[in-house]
């Protein structure tokens, strides 16, 4: 049987994974770091797999490329295909589900650690040698707090959401929730109106899609509801916090903190207001990192690679 051709069209968005040699067993492989749009069709040409993490498949890419016979996303969402005109033209698109839960899992509670124990402050108070000139073996310059008994609230509670309700009972917090599709309602947990959930509890934890219905879901006015000292993590996606409404909310001590993996535009501009809040230290902003421990790029990789064997067999 002929080798087909692979072309995996931005490698970089995988970074470096120990089972990517496995690929070049299943086929004659090309490979990109990167691929701009005005490319696409030129290294998709001739080749009968294609592997894509954020380059678009579109109607016009597909017509350029009648070899295509399979796509193979690196990652869960399949937006970035056109997914209707692609079966119309009996090319097969597979993604890979589940992957990254337990890394996005950790990230969220990485995030959430490092508001709550202040940790920021007290690094900084280590290495610029002001612990070193203290007479006491502790300080207490900021206070923090325990997770164990405060009120977690979860929006939602889909796969993620509910590992991460898990993860929050196990440290003793109460844990209630919002669905924002109000379909998954029989969790275990205690599901509240939105309006409430942000009222009540001490962190707001998201991990919902971003749709129509749940853009700038979290705007000023909601913020304005939270408690004080609360904290919002966001590992879902940008979009569903308005990053100017929270940069004004920090600014006006409305909230405790926020942590942040996404955001609306990645990278983001520099003139983003959140880099230019009045208090740095109650935000913590990683680069969509949250999905993307060596664990879970693996996990990913291996689904790429059991995607493409299952097609050459048949499946």
């Amino acid at each position: 049987m002929k080798r087909p051709g692979i072309v995996f069209l931005d490698a970089e968005t995988i970074g470096e994974v120990n089972s990517f040699y496995v690929l070049t067993k299943l086929g004659n492989l090309t490979v990109y770091q990167s691929t701009p749009e005005e490319l696409r069709m030129e290294r998709i040409h001739g080749k009968e797999i294609v592997i894509t993490n954020k380059v678009i498949i579109n109607k016009e890419v597909i017509d350029a490329c009648p070899s295509m016979k399979l796509v193979c996303i690196a990652a869960t969402g399949m937006n970035n295909i056109d997914l209707e005109y692609a079966s119309l033209k009996g090319i097969t698109v597979r993604n890979v589900a589940g992957y990254s839960t337990e890394s996005v899992v950790q990230h969220t509670f990485s995030l959430l650690f490092y508001l709550m124990g202040n940790l920021r402050y007290y690094d900084d108070f280590v290495r610029q040698g002001t612990y070193a000139q203290s007479r006491l073996f502790t300080h207490h310059g900021r206070p923090f707090h325990e997770l164990a008994g405060k009120k977690f609230g979860i929006i939602g509670m889909g796969t993620i959401g509910k590992r991460v309700a898990i993860a929050a009972t196990a440290f003793g917090a109460e844990v209630y929730y919002y669905s924002t599709t109000q379909r998954n309602l029989d969790t275990g947990y205690r599901h509240l109106p939105l309006s409430k959930l942000l009222t009540e509890c001490d962190i707001i934890s998201i991990h919902c899609p971003l749709t129509a219905s749940t853009r700038d879901l979290i705007g000023y006015e909601e913020l304005r509801k939270m408690k004080k000292e609360a904290l919002i993590i966001n590992a879902g996606r940008g979009g569903i916090i308005n990053e100017s409404d929270l940069a004004c909310a920090l600014n006006e001590n409305l909230i405790g903190g926020a942590g942040l993996d996404v955001l609306l535009k990645e990278p983001p501009d520099t003139g983003n207001p959140l880099f230019h809040i009045d208090h740095p230290g109650k935000l913590l902003i990683t680069p969509h990192i949250a999905w993307a421990s060596c664990e879970s790029r693996e996990r990913l990789m291996q689904g790429i690679i059991d995607n493409i064997t299952d097609f050459l067999a048949g499946r």
